[in-house]
């Protein structure tokens, strides 16, 4: 299940969205999902009740005991790699190993100006911190000397539970990006959202090339996000997905249009003009229907990119009503998961956009 919030304080309170949000945690390890994930975002409605995912992701562990725990992602331009390092070592001890640590280099044109970070320097401040945070999880001293940081001798503390360090999950926006990722032996979370079918398609194939070719064992794990609107009436469900939808379009707009700024390579733009519905439920970008039709789509999305796929499910972005979330949920725990039974493409996390 996936968490990110398109919500604002007119709609709905920050305290009553994190009551909610961690009520939902709850059911999610009830009904039997395999994961809970949680962004960082900063300064809008889009995504800005999420801040900091390992404080929302501590207190989840905190209420759960098998869930897998998400930073998806943590943003590798905003802080310093010894204290990602640190936070993210600490979470895994609180939840005794449950950590999955995903990080990305902030692609919001706004949030880059408001940290004071170039846009040229993001994707290298990624790749060192996933250096570094490894390194640090070793419990060797470490001297640091990249292009953007330098740091050490010092010795990561604390350690992470999981040795030698958590599963690393990379957000890249490119296929090139994805076959580093692939090389390096880490993991991908993707949004298809973001990617046509085409260009998704070619990151997958590029990371699973790059990744057979360095001799790693297993094809890795790449997390998909998708909103998923579920209910028993079609005709309503997509109607409420459709608006839920360009509610979400129309402030990820606003959180990304900045006078002179761009978004990174692979990112959405600023404009909400373009966006289509229709096209993105029919081109699987959005999941949306009944427990009959989100089946029929998660079967096309399996066999679209093969093995390894998890889905990470957004059932509710924060300003919907919260028992339209939990129907979705349960709906989707007792009439589409046991369609795949074993497949590690679903049940998916819980987290995220909308229920019907």
């Amino acid at each position: 299940m996936n968490f990110f919030p398109a919500v604002d304080p007119a709609r709905k309170s920050a305290g009553t969205y994190y009551d909610e949000s961690l009520q939902l945690v709850e059911l999610a390890e009830e009904l039997g999902f395999e994961h809970v994930r949680a962004g960082e975002h900063y300064g809008s409605a889009c995504g800005g009740y999420s801040p900091d995912p390992v404080v929302f992701l501590t207190a989840a562990a905190a209420q759960t005991r098998r869930l897998r725990l998400v930073a998806g992602a943590a943003v590798s331009s905003f802080a310093h790699p010894v204290q990602i390092a640190a936070r993210l070592a600490l979470l895994d001890n609180l939840s005794h190993g449950r950590l999955d640590a995903g990080f990305g280099p902030g692609a919001r044109a706004a949030e880059r100006e408001l940290f004071g970070v170039p846009v040229r320097e993001c994707r290298t401040r990624v790749s060192e911190t996933v250096e570094a945070c490894i390194a640090l999880w070793s419990g060797a001293e470490v001297r640091f000397e990249g292009d953007v940081h330098r740091f050490g001798p010092v010795t990561g503390f604390p350690l992470p539970h999981q040795r030698p360090h958590p599963p690393v999950f990379l957000a890249p926006a490119d296929a090139r990006a994805c076959a580093r990722a692939g090389a390096l032996g880490h993991h991908l979370q993707l949004a298809p959202a973001a990617a046509g079918r085409r260009q998704l398609a070619g990151m997958a194939g590029a990371y699973r090339a790059a990744r057979r070719a360095a001799g790693h064992r297993g094809e890795g794990r790449i997390q998909l996000t998708y909103t998923c609107y579920l209910g028993t009436n079609r005709d309503v469900t997509l109607a409420r997905a459709r608006a839920g939808e360009y509610h979400r379009a129309q402030l990820t707009a606003a959180a990304a249009s900045r006078p002179g700024q761009r978004p990174l390579p692979g990112t959405p733009g600023p404009s909400v003009r373009g966006y289509d519905f229709d096209r993105a439920l029919a081109g699987h970008q959005v999941l949306a229907g009944t427990p009959d039709d989100v089946r029929a789509q998660i079967g096309t999305i399996r066999a679209r990119y093969g093995s390894g796929i998890c889905l990470s499910l957004q059932f509710n972005p924060g300003h919907l009503p919260y028992g339209r979330a939990v129907r979705a949920m349960e709906l989707f725990a007792a009439e589409v998961a046991p369609a795949f039974p074993g497949d590690g493409a679903v049940p998916a996390a819980v987290a995220g956009p909308a229920a019907a």
